[in-house]
């Protein structure tokens, strides 16, 4: 296939999605996973994760079209995001989905009037927000009132009544999200405590909820420090105690996991062009970069690098692995030690880069996007071919005035 190369692992996603499963199911009997699609919205991921029964989580037209296209059930699809387009609003309404989850006031009287001019009713939720920490990456915390996701708690009740007053709206349940790569279970057990008591307050006000989505977020092991990380059983374990006091109303909780369904189920492998020795420091010079993979010089993340084969034994080399784009920031580690002295030509995988890898690559410096592989026991098969230079000008055109 050529490098650099997506390559995902269908036993691995497979056996991500059932011990989550599992775990969300010793927590609620009522359950749907909606896999969060921005992590990875390749068809292939997606059909196989809708051979196992799962729903999308989407946060734009285009996730939804993809989701519809991979085969996943409409009544399966949730749609979070907090800027809706007319036209995104009017295309989910066509395809049938489960729910809006509305993050504004000025959102839901969109969606109503949209729903109203197609003579339907449209499904929401309201996606509050529970100002709770997730103690994590300051980009991906989205629970904190500073953050522009969600309404406040204490407009939640407001915006409710509101719902139940228009015609075209269809009120459905209540929705939380808080961030992503969480690395404890206490901030989801937080935010649902919070959750109770906002659903006590607004079956007094007579709202039917029939679902809660509890979002999603659990982090996953990047490097050999993170074995602290909660696994699946431990996440349901806790999420079960914290809906306890909601165990009689028989809520389809919805869950939204993306990373860690993805996240170590896929690899980005790549070759070494040129190993440089700089005054200061050493460079392995590799055919991946941060369009590729833009996780480390956009988030300062860690990701595990190890030889496609091993070497003779020799002694560590430690140097940064950077691409070739014009940037200093684009790089893949720093200071890292290497097990032997990389040469031209030597494949390296970099390892956890199923997740917010390929959905978050780009034509950055006019390079093709990478192909994408995945394997199945001996088999493999490509789902995206490689993109080719005329894919970088598909659609662009000169001007007539030049």
């Amino acid at each position: 296939m050529g490098t650099p190369t997506y390559v995902y692992s269908y036993e691995t996603l497979s056996r991500h999605y059932r011990v989550f499963d599992e775990a969300l199911g010793q927590a609620a009997a009522r359950h749907l996973i909606c896999y969060s699609m921005k992590a990875c919205s390749s068809l292939g991921v997606l059909a196989t994760l809708v051979k196992h029964g799962a729903g999308v989580d989407t946060v734009s037209g285009g996730e939804i079209f993809r989701a519809r296209r991979a085969g996943v059930d409409p009544q399966k699809i949730v749609f979070s995001g907090v800027g809706k387009r007319t036209d995104e609003i009017a295309f989910a309404l066509d395809a049938g989905i489960r729910v809006f989850n509305v993050e504004s006031e000025p959102e839901l009287e969109l969606i109503a009037q949209i729903a109203a001019d197609k003579q339907v009713r449209a499904p929401v939720a309201v996606r509050v927000n529970p100002d709770v920490d997730a103690a994590t990456h300051p980009y991906i915390s989205t629970g904190l009132k500073a953050n522009k996701f969600g309404v406040p708690v204490t407009r939640a009740r407001a915006l409710y009544r509101r719902a139940m007053a228009l015609p075209s709206i269809e009120v459905v349940g209540l929705d939380c999200h808080i961030g992503s790569q969480l690395t404890q279970t206490q901030p989801f057990t937080d935010a649902i405590a919070r959750l109770v008591s906002l659903i006590e307050e607004l079956r007094a006000d007579g709202v039917p909820l029939s679902s809660l989505d509890i979002g999603g977020g659990l982090g996953i092991p990047y490097e050999d420090g993170d074995a602290q990380i909660p696994s699946p059983a431990d996440y349901g374990a806790a999420i079960g105690r914290a809906l306890e006091p909601l165990r009689a109303l028989e809520l389809t909780i919805i869950c939204e996991p993306g990373r860690v369904i993805v996240g170590n189920a896929g690899i980005l492998i790549t070759k070494t062009l040129f190993v440089k020795e700089g005054e200061d420091k050493r460079f392995v010079i590799v055919d991946a970069a941060m369009n590729d993979l833009v996780r480390p010089a956009f988030y300062g993340a860690y990701h595990g690098i190890w030889p496609i084969e091993r070497a003779a034994v020799s002694a560590p080399y430690v140097a940064d692995v950077v691409g070739p784009i014009c940037e200093t920031g684009d790089f893949f580690a720093r200071d890292r030690e290497l097990p032997h002295t990389p040469s031209a030509g030597e494949l390296f995988a970099l390892l956890s880069a199923g997740a917010y890898g390929f959905s978050m690559s780009s034509t950055y410096n006019s390079r093709p996007r990478a192909a994408e592989v995945m394997v199945r026991g001996d088999r493999w098969e490509i789902i995206r071919a490689r993109e080719t230079v005329d894919d970088l000008v598909r659609g662009e055109r000169l001007p007539d005035f030049l």
